[in-house]
Parts: structure tokens; sequence; C-alpha cells
């Protein structure tokens, strides 16, 4: 019987790089001459942004979703926390979500369900399968679900016949 995969994964090894680009960008742009500002990744699971003022966060948060955006990171999995300003310090984290959390996957399958399309879909996990008996109607569902406004990036794995 044939099947996929629906995962919301993230490319860790682009987000590195995307990081690092943004960080030769900062030392190069006249606006940031003399700015001790700097993007670092914290546990795989956020961008860490500090500089010395609020403005020059907005200015980075717009450079690292440049970076990430050229690297072929969707920024639906970018969740920005509040800017926090101490000593003459100002940080914000952007948290790169990962895996399909349990509300959303409940949603995928109802409206999978509510497409009419003979398929089945299950939760396992951080990602869901889906089965049918035509490979036809799993590509319906995958054409769905790329055009349903998801608010998490999803790609397609594990496809076998």
């Amino acid at each position: 019987m044939p099947s996929f995969d629906i995962v919301s994964e993230l490319n860790w090894h682009e987000v590195t790089n995307a990081v690092d680009q943004a960080n030769r960008e900062i030392v190069t742009r006249y606006d940031f001459k003399g700015v001790d500002a700097s993007f670092t990744i914290k546990d795989k699971q956020a961008i860490v942004l500090e500089a010395k003022a609020e403005m020059q966060l907005k200015q980075m948060v717009d450079m690292i979703s440049q970076k990430l955006v050229n690297r072929g990171i969707d920024l639906k999995c970018l969740d920005r926390g509040k800017i926090v300003e101490s000593n003459l310090r100002a940080t914000q984290e952007l948290k790169l979500k990962e895996g399909i959390d349990a509300a959303e996957a409940k949603k995928l399958v109802k409206l999978i369900k509510d497409s009419k399309i003979k398929v089945q879909a299950q939760i396992q996990g951080e990602q869901l399968r889906v089965t049918g008996k035509k490979r036809d109607d799993l590509q319906q569902v995958m054409q769905l679900v790329r055009s349903s406004e998801l608010e998490l990036p999803v790609q397609f794995n594990n496809f076998r016949d």
C-alpha cells in the first residue's frame, strides 16, 4: 500500500550557514561599525540576537530572515521572542519550530478527512503517516496540504509505492 510521511524539519546545516553569513555581514556593514552585535545558535532550538539597541535588533531580524530565505528555509519556522533590554544590551530570541505538534497534526488529519480523498492519516510522534490504495490519491493529499494555509512549513518524505 503506498504511503508517505508529512514532516516539519529544518536543515540545521543551512541554518548554521545563514547565521555565519549574517555574522560576517554585521562586521562589514557601515551602520554596525563599532557596535558589538552578534547572532548565536542556542541548543539547536533558537537563534539569539544581541546588540546595543532595539533598533539594531530589528535590522538584525531582517538580516537573518533574508539569509534564511536565501538558504531555502521557510520563515514560518521562526517564532519571535520578546526584546529584553538590560545593562546597555538588547537581546532577542528567534525560536526555531521543528516537528508537528499534536494540535497541528489534528488539524492536518481533519483537513485530509474533510477532503473526502480515500486515504488514512495517522499521527506518529512529530510526523503524520498518510496511506492509501492509489498513488494518485496520495498526490492529491500532497497538493491539498501544500495549498492549505498552515502555520508551519511541511515537507513530504518516505514516499513508498
